[in-house]
């Protein structure tokens, strides 16, 4: 009995300790079911009808509708969800302070709302499982932290605002994300592209792939022992894209609980993606291949570029990689530029 008890007790010393997660700011109406007071709207205009759709504040394929084959098809992804303000002064600026979701480190702040679209932000790297996964709080009206900043779950990064591209003091609010970095070679990648000034070094929106943070924190919400990988594990894969293997890919060392099998002797990796083209697994693969191609796709009768953000061109059955989805798999894959690329924008439209 008494070695069944000591071997529980060392097993249980060995699993990742539960993660503390909070949402960033006082509002905590994502957990009392009324979204409409959690999410900041969006101003629609859709077959002559306006609207103010929360949904549109949501993660996802949730913006720009259009009507195709008789379905309405939302054709703008958004990588993260903007969260209401509860408090504004006496002009309708809002006072909420935005605080770290969980322990972490500040690796990033951008004080200059100008140079990129989520105006001012920052980046906190979270040590999960021994990887490190980064949340991100744009337009900010105030930055309170410097980056090497030890921050608490619950710790004050700033102040809600509206700056960057695309809103106003009336759809004030806080844009967050939940990513994993992409490449550790980014500004290496960016240069070689010819992409401009990267002001952002490895915290370029283009490095940073988000998941659907609002699910994570309603699935942390009903089983507090979640863990990150746990959770990617459970996201459905929209795509799969077969590489040439040379060696175990940087990624995989640096999450290791997304490689599925063992990498000896592989010839190729297939990685799985989300339908926004988030890494979900890497699977060592002898499939012979010279570049990366498409060896799965969930069918569908949209055009998967519908479905996809322009990652992926075709339908049914059968896909392939946009220039874009080429981009994603060359910088996942540290795979530099061979030719000056078409410029990029410093931070994509992510807000």
């Amino acid at each position: 009995m008494f070695r069944h008890l000591l071997l529980a007790a060392i097993l249980t010393t060995m699993l990742p300790a539960a993660i503390d997660l909070r949402l960033p700011t006082a509002n905590q109406h994502l957990f009392s079911g009324e979204p409409e007071l959690f999410y900041m709207y969006v101003d629609r205009t859709f077959e002559g009808q306006k609207s103010q759709p929360w949904e549109g504040g949501t993660y996802g394929m949730v913006r720009n509708a259009i009507r195709l084959q008789g379905q309405v098809v939302y054709t703008k992804f958004h990588e993260g969800i903007d969260i209401i303000p509860l408090q504004r002064d006496s002009t309708g600026n809002p006072l909420d302070v935005v605080t770290s979701i969980a322990a972490g480190r500040v690796v990033h702040t951008s004080p200059l709302a100008g140079r990129s679209n989520y105006g001012k932000y920052v980046v906190v790297e979270h040590l999960w499982e021994d990887s490190a996964v980064y949340s991100l709080y744009a337009h900010l009206a105030e930055i309170s932290c410097q980056v090497g900043d030890a921050v608490p779950a619950g710790g004050a990064l700033g102040r809600m605002g509206y700056t960057g591209a695309g809103i106003d003091r009336k759809r004030a609010h806080v844009h967050l994300e939940l990513t994993v970095l992409l490449s550790q070679h980014y500004d290496e990648w960016h240069k070689a592209g010819g992409g401009g000034v990267n002001y952002h070094g490895l915290f370029n929106g283009m490095n940073l792939t988000g998941c659907d943070v609002a699910g994570f924190f309603l699935a942390h919400h009903a089983n507090p022992e979640l863990r990150f990988s746990e959770f990617i594990a459970a996201v459905p894969i929209y795509f799969k894209v077969t590489v040439p293997a040379k060696g175990t890919p940087d990624f995989v060392r640096r999450y290791p609980w997304i490689c599925h099998g063992n990498p000896a002797g592989a010839s190729s990796w297939e990685i799985s993606f989300s339908a926004s083209g988030l890494p979900l697994a890497f699977t060592p693969s002898q499939r012979q291949v010279e570049e990366p191609i498409i060896t799965a796709v969930l069918p569908s009768n949209i055009p998967h570029r519908h479905m996809t953000h322009n990652l992926v061109t075709g339908q049914d059955n059968q896909a392939t990689l946009t220039a874009t989805g080429k981009q994603l798999v060359a910088i996942l894959t540290d795979e530099l530029p061979v030719a000056t690329a078409t410029k990029q924008p410093a931070v994509p439209p992510k807000s």
